[in-house]
């Protein structure tokens, strides 16, 4: 048997291992894709349905309202003349849109989604879950939260749907102002 060159070897051992992998995802993408049956010719199970009981219908803010309120933040912050980043968090705390200004520092990209995380978290502004810490220092140990002034909750119904952060202002105070602008561009 002649011997291969090392780059043989590996060009056929990649064609091998393509082949090998596209057979594999073809047999895992016909069973997936297969509906199940319980019998020859039976339909297939109906998914299960909950009860209204056991479902709750809650609000949540749109991506297009949360852009809404980012760039009025950041518009107010720039009037201002401020080089801030803005946040807009679900009731869930993910980050929905985020607009770093020009001329933002890198440190407030991260602060501003943790400060409107806060905020929805504990449905208040953060400048008030600072005052907190006096009486519960344990509190600034919980992940991914920043207790700086500079974010405000959006509710609906009464529960937080939603939350603005602001960071870069030499103080938060400034920054809780600009959220503000923002949350008050929505309709509740």
């Amino acid at each position: 048997m002649k011997k291969m060159s090392p780059r043989t070897r590996v060009l056929t051992g990649a064609v091998t291992l393509a082949a090998v992998g596209a057979a594999t995802f073809g047999a895992v993408s016909a069973t997936a894709a297969a509906p199940a049956s319980s019998g020859k010719g039976a339909p297939a199970a109906a998914p299960a349905a909950a009860s209204g009981k056991d479902t709750r219908q809650v609000d949540r803010l749109t991506t297009a309202a949360a852009t809404k309120a980012a760039e009025a933040a950041l518009n107010a912050a720039n009037r201002a003349g401020q080089h801030v980043t803005v946040a807009v968090v679900d009731r869930d705390g993910n980050t929905v849109v985020t607009l770093r200004g020009d001329g933002a520092g890198p440190q407030s990209y991260e602060s501003a989604e943790r400060k409107a995380y806060t905020a929805v978290s504990w449905n208040a502004p953060t400048s008030e879950l600072a005052k907190r810490l006096e009486q519960a220092p344990q509190l600034k140990d919980i992940p991914d939260t920043l207790f700086l002034a500079g974010a405000v909750p959006v509710t609906a119904k009464g529960g937080p749907i939603a939350a603005v952060g602001v960071a870069g202002a030499p103080s938060g105070d400034q920054d809780e102002q600009f959220a503000r602008a923002g949350a008050a561009t929505l309709d509740r």
